[in-house]
Formats: C-alpha cells, structure tokens, sequence
C-alpha cells in the first residue's frame, strides 16, 4: 500500500469516553421528550394475555393475573437493579457516594414515570396505577435509556477520552493482508487496495466513494477495527461502522449503510 500513502486515513484509538459528572444530580422533565409505551408490544404481558382470534390480547387480561405479576415484577427491586447499572456506568466520573447516586437515580426515574412524559396505549393501561405501573416496570429498560441521553447531557461537566496505552492512534496502514471469498472490487481513492463488499448497497457507495469530486480518501471499515462503544439498556456494544470518509475539506465522515430501522 505504499504506492497509495497519500490515501491512509488514522484516527485515535479510544477505548472509552469517561463522563465527569456534577455532585448534584438534575434532570429537567421540560427537557425532556415523551415516551410512547405499547402494551401489544411488551412481551411478559403478551405471554400471560389470553389468544383471541390466534393473536394474545392484553386488554383481556384479569385483575388477579394483572396483581400477579405485579408481585412477581415489583417496582422497587427492579428500579434498583437498573440504577445499579446505571451506577456502574457513571461509576469512573463520578466523585460522590454510591449509595446517594443510587438513590437519586431511582428518585429520577419515580419522578419521570409519575409525569404525563410516559403515554401508554392502548388507553385502558393509563387507568388506574396497578396497570399503568405494570406497564412501566415490564419496560423499565427502555424507559431509563429514554432517560439516559437527559441524564448525561444535563449532569456532565467534561469528557475524557481514554486511549489505548499500546495503540493511541490506528491507520488504515496497520492492516494486515487477509483473503476472503466475498465479492470486492479494486479501489482508485483507497489506502487498502480492494473493498469487500456485504451488499449491493455497500457496492453502490464504494463505486459513489471512489468516483465523488468531494472525497480526499475513503476506505471500508473491514479488518481495521474502527469501533464506537455505545451502551444500549444498560449494556455496553460496539457500533462498527460501514465506511469512513476524509472530504476534500479536510473533515471526516463515518457512514453506515442500513435497509432499516432498529432500535
């Protein structure tokens, strides 16, 4: 690849981003968007809902399945259990004890579900609080991670990168020759020399990449390791990227290539 040096795109190798957070921890309801709950959709309640023309129907569940599984999914404990993992996450930026961090984690959340920023449906789950609390705790998940963007945004006073103390900084020239039997085509604007392609969508962007007036260097993010951690649900993964673009203006780009939503 040293015949295509002028083409090698780097770029800092951070493990992680630690958030610093204030000792007083806030969230403003106004701030913050509503949270649409869809009973059909959450599966303990469809399990339990008795089939009505082959699909389960949560509107007919009973009283006494509905105070069943209320004691089986209590509000409390699994409040707690999700600020602990929230706790674990805020743990290395945050200066204060774990037990006040817990506890106003989970007044944050009680404050939250009460407000009229959680909308449930169908309606019949907004009448009275055995339902609608139900509702809340078999989604408690997504409620904190609805949350959670609030959370960070209001409470932290500065990010600090942590590098890779072997590797601080990666470039398309540490990879490796490797061979794959997946389709791939040669690339002109490229560091690697060929781009293996997963989809004829990613064919059609390599071949838009490599031809666009406004790409300095591009290449597919394959083998090389670019990964942006990211936690989801209280659990931590790692988003790998399609493609990543250095412009003639000198910013960057990171694209990914998808036929759908998802969560």
């Amino acid at each position: 690849m040293l015949e295509k040096k002028e083409y090698e795109i780097s770029w800092p190798n951070i493990i992680r981003i630690d958030h610093v957070y204030r000792q007083e921890l806030k969230l403003d309801l106004a701030k913050v968007k509503p949270l649409e709950l869809d009973v059909f959709k959450t599966p303990t309640l469809a399990e339990v809902a008795p089939i009505v023309e082959g699909k389960p129907d949560v509107t007919k569940l009973s009283e006494i399945a509905l105070e069943e599984l209320a004691r089986k999914f209590r509000w409390q404990r699994i409040a707690f259990e999700t600020a602990s993992s929230i706790f674990d996450q805020m743990k290395p930026g945050w200066k204060g004890s774990k037990e006040y961090l817990l506890a106003r984690l989970i007044r944050l959340m009680e404050e939250f579900v009460q407000s009229s920023k959680v909308q449930i449906t169908p309606p019949l789950f907004n009448q009275g609080d055995l339902r609608r609390r139900l509702v809340i705790t078999l989604n408690l998940g997504k409620v904190v991670q609805h949350m959670w963007e609030s959370i960070i945004a209001e409470n932290t006073e500065s990010f600090v990168p942590v590098f890779d103390g072997e590797r601080p900084i990666v470039s398309t020239g540490d990879m490796r020759t490797w061979y794959t039997g997946r389709p791939c085509e040669y690339t002109n604007g490229s560091h690697v020399n060929f781009c293996v392609y997963d989809s004829t969508w990613e064919s059609s962007d390599g071949f838009q990449l490599d031809h666009s007036k406004s790409v300095d260097a591009w290449v597919k993010n394959d083998h090389l390791g670019f990964e942006i951690l990211y936690v989801y649900r209280g659990i931590v993964h790692k988003y790998r990227p399609d493609f990543i673009i250095r412009l003639k203006s000198g910013r960057y780009l990171v694209l990914e290539t998808k036929g759908q939503d998802t969560d």
